[in-house]
């Protein structure tokens, strides 16, 4: 009976080991399944995220990265006592208590202090108090939603059925904005996690239309989306300047792109030549094509926490867009949305537009100012004289129009006090364009890289490549 009592025990203990360790691995599921929960701020200077913490059931952030977008900061720990100053402000911050002192004057946090990896952590429920002392400026904390507003930096919207359209629904925002659009059934999501918007006054607002029923706004883990509620499927799509989104149904917006778009040839080997003399010109002609490189899937280089290269390069090309479009020179965004394109079907859609000049941008974290490539062409054999041009040199007979955009441009930004390099790079799909074509590469004009999203560097640049595409108008010509 002993020996029947010990294996029962070593049964049952057995039983709350396994269930233990059950419980255990359940837990790490859970915590592992938990998104990283982040605080976005946004400011006139810069918009970014910080990586939120947890210290006895409170969430915080780290105050000295929260600043350094917004000024020139600096700290120091000496025992338990962290100063930190910002610009001309003094802040005192004792480890394991609430009491601060700001200027010499006390305030209270909601909960300790804490100093962990040379971090000084604030709870993130105390910035709407504590941030005013130091910036000396209003602060709007969003405590459900983790975004805090430095000054008047918000971003108001109206939306609204068009008139003449019942299934369109147009919104108007106060700034130019970029949300990721995603869809399911019987919805449309456009998700901000870089732009301010700020809720209408009703959070939900409903619409006389059959197709198109409300849009509901909400924010949380530092981003705010607007669900619209649709019984048919809608695409997104984004006017010049990045204030107007128009969703319209993706019937009629499939049926106007069969119109348009040139049919895909069925093999991606060859680029075709110009058209002869006298061919028929296409009932649309663009003169520049405006490429931003990546998009979808590939975000290309991550240059901050906050800022991926898609967004950056497809707001700097339709700014572009809309400063050639002022100048005269009608202008095809071949990426007007988050989208996935292939270098080919780049190079494809460029050629089949018959245009005069190609611009590809890209953006960068590393060096300062914008560089300008050609393309560095692989060696040929013999001359590409046939009616179809070999593919990887599809550049050959454009290329000294191509310099000559360059010098351009580069001469217009230099008279902005931009610094600029002229450079050649086997940059795909340079290549395989048969016309003037040539990459821009913004880079932050200092150590800021928050810079690449500011609206005044990119109306800056985007100008001056625009005046430097113009000037050299007449000698491009239209494509035949």
């Amino acid at each position: 009976m002993r020996w029947s009592s010990t294996r029962s025990s070593a049964r049952a203990l057995g039983i709350i080991i396994a269930s233990g360790i059950l419980f255990a691995f359940a837990a790490f599921l859970v915590l592992a399944a938990a998104p990283q929960k982040h605080l976005s701020v946004y400011s006139t200077a810069a918009n970014y995220s910080l990586p939120i913490v947890q210290r006895q059931g409170r969430d915080y952030v780290g105050l000295l990265e929260l600043l350094e977008p917004l000024g020139s900061v600096s700290a120091k720990f000496d025992s338990r006592r962290w100063r930190l100053h910002y610009n001309n402000i003094l802040g005192e911050f004792t480890v394991g208590e609430s009491r601060v002192r700001i200027q010499g004057r006390e305030a209270d946090l909601s909960a300790k202090f804490f100093f962990e990896n040379d971090r000084g952590l604030v709870p993130i429920d105390s910035l709407s108090s504590l941030l005013p002392r130091i910036l000396g400026g209003p602060v709007t904390l969003h405590v459900e939603s983790d975004r805090l507003l430095i000054g008047s930096v918000g971003t108001h919207f109206t939306a609204a059925i068009a008139p003449e359209d019942s299934s369109r629904l147009v919104f108007h925002f106060t700034a130019p904005v970029n949300p990721s659009v995603s869809t399911e059934h019987g919805k449309l999501h456009m998700t901000f996690s870089r732009e301010p918007v700020l809720a209408p006054a009703s959070p939900t607002l409903t619409f006389d239309s059959k197709t198109i029923t409300q849009a509901k706004f909400s924010e949380s883990n530092g981003a705010a989306e607007i669900d619209v509620t649709t019984n048919i499927p809608l695409m997104a799509n984004f006017s010049p300047d990045g204030q107007t989104i128009t969703l319209e149904p993706s019937k009629a917006q499939t049926a106007a792109a069969s119109n348009t778009a040139p049919p895909a040839p069925p093999q991606k080997l060859l680029a075709p030549s110009p058209a002869p003399p006298g061919a028929v010109p296409s009932a649309r002609r663009y003169f520049a094509v405006v490429d931003a490189s990546h998009g979808g899937s590939d975000s290309g280089e991550t240059l901050s926490p906050s800022l991926a290269e898609k967004d950056v390069t497809l707001a700097l090309a339709r700014r572009l867009r809309q400063e050639l479009e002022n100048r005269g020179i009608p202008t095809l965004i071949l990426r007007d949305s988050d989208a996935n394109l292939s270098l080919d079907d780049r190079a494809f859609a460029a050629n089949n537009a018959r245009a005069a000049v190609y611009v590809a941008i890209h953006a960068a974290s590393s060096g300062h100012g914008v560089r300008l490539y050609t393309a560095l062409l692989p060696y040929a054999d013999e001359e590409d004289d046939g009616p179809f041009r070999s593919w990887s040199t599809a550049q050959q007979s454009s290329l000294g129009a191509s310099q000559a955009v360059l010098a351009s441009v580069a001469a217009e930004l230099k008279k902005q006090q931009v610094a600029v390099r002229g450079l050649t790079a086997p940059l795909r799909p340079l290549n395989n364009v048969a016309m003037a074509a040539f990459a821009v590469e913004v880079a932050p004009p200092g150590l800021d890289l928050s810079q690449l999203a500011s609206p005044d560097y990119q109306q800056l640049t985007m100008s001056a490549v625009a005046n430097g595409i113009a000037d050299v108008r007449a000698q491009l010509g239209m494509a035949p």
